[in-house]
């Protein structure tokens, strides 16, 4: 009696089940192609696995930590971490205690980190400063990130970050004609493959139309830029943390185009109270 009641109970809320599920397992993986994650083996001193590690990463700006313990095989992996910086500490009996600080997590990186622990008393620190960049050991993805150091020192024209996305390798400029609307192509696809995301949310926003706009859609849709032409609609360059444009072979969770997949990430909270102000003035008078 269960089977028949179990069966009629799915054929009854079949449709809106598989909804539901599509929608969870496309918000799950556009919120994962958003986050950073590290990983990494943990070894003494003759190379040998320490397994049951204790791995705390914390957050530098807010504070946030989390813990994870290695493996038997002395491995660690932490997911679904904020861009930003990091201190990492790591603790094992009858080991020193281990600090490493100024560890920069870059949106959609997979690093990483491998640590060596020295025989010791727990209570005992060896405490790293700063640390150089991390490598991608997880994937071929070829990209390009942008920090928003970089963009607040550059003099964008109508303080958009779209021309930046022109500093990317295979990134050309496609003009508007009755066939394409415009913006920029990827390494010979369609400039509507291209896919944008804002803190894990599709960007790629636009309505289909006469003219030029009937002939898009053939991947995607072109994200809505601003009267300007700019991508300031999508978020300010205030808000604006980094971004990266993967340009080929990137990760499973990308495949919804073909074309560039764009990761903006605005700016978190932090512990002290911050802010920002500009003044932005644009005249004729200023060209030679």
């Amino acid at each position: 009696m269960r089977t028949p009641r179990f069966r009629g109970i799915l054929r009854l809320g079949h449709q809106p089940a598989a909804q539901a599920l599509v929608v969870a397992l496309f918000a799950a993986a556009a919120l994962r192609s958003q986050n950073a994650g590290i990983s990494g083996f943990i070894s003494d001193p003759s190379g040998l696995a320490v397994p049951s590690a204790r791995v705390v990463v914390q957050s530098s700006q807010t504070g946030a930590r989390r813990t994870v313990s290695s493996s038997q095989y002395g491995e660690y992996s932490v997911p679904a971490l904020r861009p930003g910086a990091y201190d990492i500490s790591i603790e094992a009996t009858g080991f020193k205690t281990f600090h490493q600080n100024g560890v920069i997590l870059e949106v959609d990186q997979r690093a990483s980190l491998d640590f060596t622990l020295i025989i010791g008393s727990t209570s005992e620190t060896i405490t790293v400063e700063g640390s150089a960049p991390l490598l991608n050991e997880s994937d071929a993805s070829v990209s390009t990130v942008i920090g928003n150091r970089f963009v607040e020192n550059m003099p964008l024209n109508g303080r958009s970050f779209s021309s930046l996305i022109e500093l990317a390798p295979g990134v050309v400029l496609t003009p508007a004609n009755i066939y394409e609307q415009g913006q920029f192509s990827v390494n010979g696809q369609r400039p509507d493959a291209n896919y944008f995301m804002v803190d894990g949310v599709s960007a790629n926003l636009g309505n289909a139309g006469s003219g030029a706009l009937q002939y898009q859609g053939g991947a995607g849709q072109l994200p809505a830029t601003s009267a300007l032409g700019g991508t300031s609609n999508l978020v300010s360059l205030d808000a604006l943390e980094e971004f990266r444009i993967q340009t080929s072979t990137f990760a499973p969770e990308f495949g919804r185009t073909p074309g560039a997949q764009i990761s903006v990430v605005t700016k978190s909270g932090a512990n002290a109270f911050h802010g920002t102000a500009f003044e932005y003035f644009r005249n004729d008078k200023l060209v030679s």
